[in-house]
């Protein structure tokens, strides 16, 4: 399952990279389920847990401006339309996660990011993701270890 949940945040992510990229370009026909499923079905061998791809998919899409308010505090030195796409979008999926996946843990979801950021991320990129998703949790760890018990 771990190795599919990777894939499935890869997933997660070119999806949310091409909504946004899509949408930013004036791209007035860009619909987020049809992206979904179009990189699901690419996957669709090795890619089973489609319920995790949607539902992370959709909750980031959702909750990303929600999500950014979190994330500006802790990247003091750079507006949150300064950081790159790919690793605001990094940040996103590793915050909502860390705030809404209580079945994943927290060291998990930020090594995930982390792997994520080396991969399709610039040079310093996993260095960046790690400072503020570690800082954000370090911040937030009692919150956060509530929201886990009520869900």
């Amino acid at each position: 399952m771990a190795s599919n949940r990777h894939l499935g945040r890869i997933i997660v992510l070119q999806t949310l990279y091409e909504q946004e990229f899509r949408q930013e370009s004036g791209d007035t026909t860009v619909d987020i389920d049809q992206i979904i499923h179009r990189n699901i079905d690419r996957y669709r061998k090795t890619a089973n847990d489609e319920d995790f791809i949607e539902k992370l998919v959709n909750g980031v899409f959702k909750e990303g401006q929600n999500i950014d308010t979190l994330i500006q505090p802790l990247a003091t030195d750079w507006p949150i339309d300064k950081i790159a796409r790919m690793d605001r979008l990094v940040l996103r999926i590793g915050i909502y996660e860390l705030l809404n996946q209580n079945n994943i843990p927290p060291k998990v979801i930020i090594n995930e990011a982390v792997e994520l950021a080396k991969a399709f991320g610039g040079e310093n990129s996993s260095k960046f993701i790690n400072g503020v998703l570690g800082s954000f949790y370090r911040e937030n760890e009692t919150k956060i270890d509530k929201m886990r018990i009520i869900k």
